[in-house]
């Protein structure tokens, strides 16, 4: 319709305006009135909205602004009855989309400031300048926010026009200046915004909340700097709601104990300190938060996911506003080399995980709802726990060193939880797999200790897991799993030298105890690193290739620790080719191990890679070659 109408925009406007102004003139049959100016509304916004992908003149400009005029128009007079007649639901989301297109074109960093949109706006309703239009734009906001609290689809559209306004870097900057804004900041109470209340308000209505609390976080750090007494002044009706929770999820025969009330108190907590957190991306707000959260209110969430650990309405804004905590973002987790904060932080964070974990593991749910009772909440713990291990934030040598096992219990629930997953479900949730397999990467380069003592049932588990996502459709899986399986041939690699040269790598200082786990993993299930050599082998020479390098780093280190495996593959590989073929095919195995030495020093694992990229280009050669060689029968060979 945007493409259409810009066709002969002089046209269309002129029709658009006649049609609206009858519609907005007839008083009797109500419904199909609003039906009208519902369909108008979106017509006209659609119109305004294709103005950027067409050449357009101020003339045009002119036009979009005797449209702005109506439609503001209309908003005021069907604002003005909201208190007494109510409301149409349906004009007012076209009303939303209305001002999204319009913020789209004429409001942000990029807008000439000279339209004539605002020179029309001048004239008919004295919107002289952006500012005054921000003003207006505002009231209508705070007007759906006090009088639509009961519909979820308008306060969500109202507050993705709120949180698009606080996002651009100069419109922010004209927001807070607005006593609209001001307004909003010291008021966010149920009394003004019934959809922040508790009574009639179901868990589900409360998702809303984060978008307001983002939004109105962004504009409070404007202009809050250090200033913790304004802060703790915007903060204050959270403060009085975790005051109230203190009582109700005390001692157990207290008759308001776990109350339904109590429930959605706490839902409604967790998403708005979630939102302020997403807001709070500088170091100094963020300790703002950290300091008021830590450590009673924070252990009243702890306590939450305590109680009602079976009920995701509850768990997944808890562990959402956990995760949230333990993002590093813009490094205001950057804490002073003094400071314990990190530490804290962490040993909150593995609580939680445990806490949950724990108690996650008790409930049995059938396959339909397994994602959303069980998968969903051992993902968020998943991200938590990648978030506090990639945040660099704090020193995990210090827990063993002083005898704190926040971490061991953090690490043994995430293989706790990791064993209750279907395997055959790790691939099927792009969100679990995704966080699982950045995880593990990050264990196997940090953590590698922790991954080596593990029961092979375990490490089996770990390296199917890896073996899959080795073949996953999802570059970034196949990527991360490429880096795990380098780090734990690495690993392998250098326990095996060191075990051959019966000395360990400082002299000094003797080895430290490992358990024999690529032992047990060879006597339980012996054919696991054959497979997977074959499977990176195989992505390598058969398959579209789109992370070359990566699968190049691990490979080394599998051929290393299976040579005879290696070269029973060579053969078959060499054999499976017409006779003309094979001696070029062995000459260019022979050439990819030229030059390169038996250890994984990184001169060595680059002249591999090298190689490697010579021989894949070889092989692609051969099998685009009339004579090509059946390729499902080698995926089979190379998987067997």
């Amino acid at each position: 319709m945007s493409v259409i109408a810009r066709c002969e925009y002089a046209a269309t406007c002129r029709l658009l305006m006649t049609q609206l102004d009858r519609a907005a003139a007839e008083t009797t049959d109500t419904a199909v009135t609003h039906g009208k100016l519902t369909w108008l509304v979106y017509i006209i916004g659609a119109a305004i909205g294709g103005r950027a992908s067409v050449n357009t003149c101020d003339e045009n400009d002119t036009m979009d602004g005797e449209l702005v005029c109506r439609v503001l128009q209309l908003m005021h007079a069907a604002d003005s009855t909201l208190p007494q007649q109510g409301g149409c639901e349906k004009l007012e989301i076209a009303m939303m989309f209305f001002f999204e297109q319009f913020r789209k074109i004429y409001v942000g960093e990029q807008v000439q400031k000279n339209s004539k949109v605002y020179r029309r706006l001048a004239e008919v309703l004295n919107i002289a300048d952006e500012s005054q239009l921000l003003s207006v734009l505002m009231r209508k906001i705070i007007t759906n926010l006090k009088y639509w609290g009961g519909s979820e689809q308008i306060i969500s559209k109202t507050l993705g026009l709120l949180s698009e306004l606080s996002g651009g870097y100069s419109c922010v900057r004209k927001l807070v200046k607005l006593p609209e804004v001001q307004f909003m900041l010291t008021s966010h109470t149920a009394e003004q915004f019934p959809f922040l209340g508790i009574e009639g308000v179901q868990p589900h209505e409360m998702r809303c909340r984060t978008m307001l609390y983002t939004a109105l976080g962004r504009l409070l750090m404007v202009e809050l700097g250090e200033d913790e007494q304004r802060f703790h002044e915007f903060i204050q009706p959270r403060a009085v709601a975790f005051e109230s929770l203190i009582g109700l999820l005390g001692p157990q025969d207290s008759p308001l104990y776990a109350s339904e009330h109590a429930k959605k108190t706490l839902i409604g907590l967790a998403r708005d300190l979630r939102g302020l957190a997403f807001a709070f991306n500088s170091k100094t707000t963020y300790m703002m938060l950290f300091d008021w959260i830590y450590p009673v209110y924070m252990q009243i969430v702890v306590r939450g996911v305590e109680i009602w650990y079976a009920e995701p309405a509850v768990t997944t804004p808890c562990l959402k506003l956990m995760g949230e905590l333990a993002q590093n973002r813009n490094q205001r987790l950057h804490f002073d080399v003094s400071s314990p904060n990190g530490i804290l932080l962490f040993r909150e964070l593995a609580n939680v995980i445990v806490a949950y974990g724990s108690r996650i593991l008790t409930v049995d749910v059938n396959k339909k709802q397994l994602y959303a009772m069980k998968l969903k909440g051992i993902s968020l713990c998943f991200s938590m726990l990648k978030s506090a291990l990639c945040g660099n934030y704090a020193n995990f040598g210090v827990f063993r060193l002083y005898g704190d096992e926040a971490l061991d219990n953090a690490l043994n629930m995430f293989v706790k939880l990791l064993l209750s997953i279907p395997q055959n479900d790790l691939l099927v949730y792009p969100k679990l797999s995704q966080t699982y397999y950045v995880l593990l990467e990050r264990l196997a380069q940090d953590h590698m200790p922790f991954l080596a003592n593990l029961q092979p049932e375990a490490t089996l588990y770990i390296l199917s897991s890896i073996s899959e996502g080795l073949t996953a459709l999802d570059t970034s899986v196949c990527t991360g799993c490429c880096a795990t399986l380098d780090h734990i041939v690495t690993y392998l690699f250098k326990q095996l030298v060191q075990k051959t040269s019966n000395k360990p790598l400082n002299p000094r200082q003797p080895p430290p105890e490992t358990s024999n786990m690529f032992e047990q993993v060879l006597q339980r299930r012996p054919q696991i690193m054959h497979q997977l050599l074959a499977t990176v082998l195989n992505v390598i020479m058969f398959e579209d290739c789109c992370n070359q390098w990566s699968m190049s780093r691990p490979l080394l280190g599998l051929i290393l620790l299976s040579t005879d495996e290696f070269a029973r593959l060579r053969a078959s590989l060499i054999e499976s080719q017409p006779r003309e073929r094979q001696a070029q095919l062995a000459h260019w195995f022979h050439s990819l191990m030229q030059g390169v030495e038996p250890n994984l020093l990184t001169r060595n694992r680059d002249r591999f890679t090298q190689n490697l990229s010579i021989f894949r280009r070889d092989i692609n050669d051969l099998l685009k070659g009339p004579s090509s060689v059946n390729q499902p029968a080698n995926n089979d060979m190379m998987t067997s």
